[in-house]
């Protein structure tokens, strides 16, 4: 297991205090890939470090990421990455639209449950309906198809939770009947102009639908 980045003394090396670049965190990624590939790392410590590569600020606080491996190079930041190499660094605000089919269109629940999370591709219009259930939407990873998503949301007697992360915008225009519509966390006071919006419609009977700012995996330690 890697120590978290908090408890990681920075090799001193004369360059060990100079901000991170996201090419150099591919290179590190690069180099843990191949090495579970390997067989060096096995799945959860090569998890573990990727999550300290996109959390690291520094330089130097990626060195003792790769110390213990093959490099060719004096730093793991010397390492060439492929031009084929997909990086799995996060993407945040504007970066979240792209040009891929969606993955889900819907989510609809008879007194049981689902959920959609993980790196998947909202379309335009997304439907959520639960009777006597519930559902489950996290957007923290989410891609879109465009700039402005709708969900449209449709419980009665049941619950829908959204999770969303700081760097996109949400709006709700929903209409509770003898239920709720409600925003927990922190508001982002700044967002990327060009970042993705979500708008929130429709209808709660007797029900709740609940948005909630939570940070993603890699900020959770910040």
């Amino acid at each position: 297991m890697v120590e978290p980045m908090s408890q990681i003394t920075p090799h001193d090396d004369g360059n060990g205090r100079m901000r991170a670049s996201d090419a150099d965190r591919d290179a590190v990624a690069h180099l843990l890939r191949e090495a579970l590939a390997e067989g060096r790392l096995d799945p959860d410590e090569h998890s573990d470090r990727l999550d300290s590569v996109y959390r690291a600020k520094t330089v130097g606080e990626l060195v003792p990421l790769t110390e213990d491996l093959p490099t060719t190079g004096s730093a793991p930041t010397n390492s060439p990455v492929p031009a084929d190499f997909r990086s799995p660094r996060p993407v945040y605000g504007a970066s979240r639209i792209v040009d891929h089919p969606a993955t889900s269109r819907s989510a609809l629940v008879l007194m049981g449950g689902a959920d959609r999370s993980g790196n998947w591709v909202v379309p335009p219009v997304f439907v959520a309906a639960a009777v006597m259930g519930g559902i489950e939407l996290d957007l923290r990873e989410a891609r879109f198809t465009q700039r402005e998503t709708t969900i449209w949301i449709c419980t009665a007697m049941g619950g829908i939770g959204i999770v969303v992360p700081d760097d996109i915008q949400v709006r709700v225009h929903g209409l509770p009947v003898m239920g709720g519509f409600g925003i927990e966390g922190n508001t982002p006071s700044v967002v990327d102009p060009d970042a993705p919006i979500v708008h929130i419609r429709g209808v709660a009977v007797m029900g709740g639908v609940g948005v909630e700012y939570r940070a993603r995996k890699h900020q959770e330690d910040e």
